[in-house]
């Protein structure tokens, strides 16, 4: 078996990248270890908490006990199946801050500054308002991915947006346009109906091609001759075979994975691949490092009111929307509940919004199987730019094996003022009168807990991953010793390998990192098809005029 481009993952960067060389004519063959995305539970968005927590469509990869969070071990779901993580994932579709890109090009990804991205962005999506405001020039018209919001028809979904505007802060019509900063609704990666993951956006259209392929198998490691990759060895069974590639090995296998990979290949820190017994091809010692993600709590809040989607929390109410579902691809069983959205500043000085809101007009446990206390709402929040940093290493050389995940969270001091800022400033948004009528007692972390110390067990005992790792195979200047993939996503130091996915990302961009991972698979298609970038774009973001000395 083989193609002239070979791509490990079928997921959010694959998917991209698979459509735009298929697009271009080449022979390209796609590596995917998990199995169709048909079924319901992926389809249907309301469903989003059970697939990713089903083997069949997650890897089932935990952190190692993490030592400033108490020992726990967090789940860290990825997506084993056709589509990645975008078939698993929440919908939520965010950007990112212009300054996100802006310091990536500075820290070494150059022709990766805002201007450079903001093309990509608007090639790839087919943007959809929902009548809830924005600016259509700011977004992609007729991109693979479309974009939508839900119909925000919930009182407490109105009210959260209320209360964000009572606080003090803006209001946006689109976060993913001139505007981030401000409360307003969320972008979600919905259409009739429907999840619209990579895979429907990109893979099936590229597989109706004849020149584009998908095979399962799990990949074991780059073949790499004198210098160059030149195939994929995979397994499929107990058989293990080699897919050549002609021209270039694309990872694309997710931050957790990718550098796994690498490693497996050869490539990575040396002392590390001498202790399992891998011979070296090349000596990054970035390969695994600078592993970054966003922690996030529930802020939850008793609802007096039956309002809350609490309601439908029975068998009869399920049933009810998964049949108008079934049938019709309407009601509550369209959306993902996610409808408004909420990015600020936790102080003054800060020039764009270091916290992330999503508010939920139910309160739910994290893994969505469970309600504390009948009627209510949450917000989830979490700082976007943490300082901690953790790695990616092997667990042996044993391919079947998961990677050794030490995210370290928390480690970093300012992370712990960071995290009761946030809690802190929510409690006064759902002070606001716009949840006069609505707000009961507080359930999380509940009204006891009031001191730094308190808010730190809570926040040491409930703080979960929203699920945005990256920044393992970092890029950067070919010069720079700890960077994994030059600014082409070219992997420093082989010839014919590149790695595109999140684990490329220098840093973690605000928000929901599912559209800055489908960028990136845009992007690195036209650098792995040797196109002239796309222009620049001219657009200049909104900040507020005084952030200097205002924190709203």
């Amino acid at each position: 078996m083989q193609a002239d481009y070979v791509i490990i993952g079928a997921g959010s960067a694959g998917c991209a990248i698979a459509y735009r060389l298929a697009e271009a004519g080449k022979q390209v063959l796609v590596i995917e270890h998990g199995g169709t995305d048909m079924g319901p539970f992926i389809q249907m968005p309301a469903a989003l908490s059970y697939p990713m927590n089903m083997k069949q469509y997650d890897w089932g990869m935990k952190s190692e006990p993490e030592p400033h969070l108490g020992g726990r071990e967090l789940v860290t779901p990825r997506g084993k199946v056709i589509g990645g993580s975008s078939s698993i994932n929440g919908m939520i579709y965010v950007r990112g801050h212009a300054c996100d890109y802006d310091y990536w090009a500075e820290s070494g990804a150059h022709g990766w500054s805002y201007a450079d991205v903001l093309p990509y962005f608007k090639r790839m999506e087919h943007w959809h308002d929902g009548g809830h405001g924005g600016n259509p020039d700011w977004r992609g018209k007729d991109g693979p991915l479309h974009v939508t919001r839900g119909p925000r028809k919930n009182p407490l979904t109105r009210a959260f947006v209320e209360a964000g505007r009572q606080a003090g802060y803006p209001v946006t019509g689109d976060y993913n346009g001139k505007q981030q900063e401000g409360f307003g609704p969320f972008d979600a990666t919905i259409y009739k109906g429907k999840r619209w993951s990579a895979a429907t956006a990109y893979l099936r259209p590229a597989l109706k091609r004849p020149n584009c392929n998908i095979t399962r198998a799990l990949a074991r490691r780059i073949v790499i001759e004198n210098g160059r990759a030149t195939g994929v060895e995979v397994s499929r069974g107990n058989k293990i075979e080699v897919i050549t590639a002609n021209k270039e090995v694309i990872v694309a296998a997710s931050s957790l994975n990718s550098p796994k990979l690498l490693m497996l290949s050869g490539i990575g820190p040396a002392a590390h691949l001498h202790e399992h017994g891998i011979e070296v091809v090349a000596d990054r010692p970035g390969v695994g490092q600078n592993l970054q993600d966003h922690l996030e709590l529930y802020i939850q809040q008793a609802a007096t009111k039956p309002v809350s989607l609490f309601s439908y929390w029975n068998i009869r109410g399920k049933a009810k929307i998964g049949l108008e579902w079934l049938l019709w691809k309407t009601g509550l069983g369209s959306s993902n509940q996610f409808e408004s959205a909420g990015f600020i500043r936790s102080k003054a000085g800060v020039k764009y919004p270091d916290i992330q809101y999503h508010f939920l007009p139910i309160a739910v446990s994290y893994d969505g199987q469970t309600v504390p206390e009948g009627h209510g709402f949450q917000a989830h929040v979490g700082p976007m730019r943490s300082k901690s940093r953790g790695q990616v290493t092997l667990r042996s050389a044993d391919p079947a094996d998961h990677p050794k995940i030490e995210f370290n969270y928390m480690s970093h001091p300012e992370d712990w003022e960071d995290f009761r800022t946030c809690i802190r400033l929510t409690r006064e948004i759902f002070a606001q009168p716009a949840f006069d009528e609505f707000r009961g007692h507080e359930i999380q972390p509940g009204d006891a807990a009031q001191s730094d110390e308190a808010l730190d067990a809570v926040i040491r005992e409930h703080a979960e991953s929203a699920y945005h790792p990256c920044g393992t195979c970092r890029m950067g200047d070919a010069n720079d010793p700890m960077a994994v993939v030059d600014p082409e996503t070219r992997v420093i130091g082989v010839e014919g390998l590149r790695v595109a996915d999140s684990s490329i990302f220098p840093r973690v961009t605000n928000g929901n990192t599912n559209g800055p991972s489908i960028m990136v698979g845009e992007k690195a298609a036209d650098h792995i098809l040797e196109r002239h970038p796309l222009a620049p774009s001219n657009d200049q973001p909104w900040f507020h005029p005084d952030w200097e000395s205002q924190q709203r």
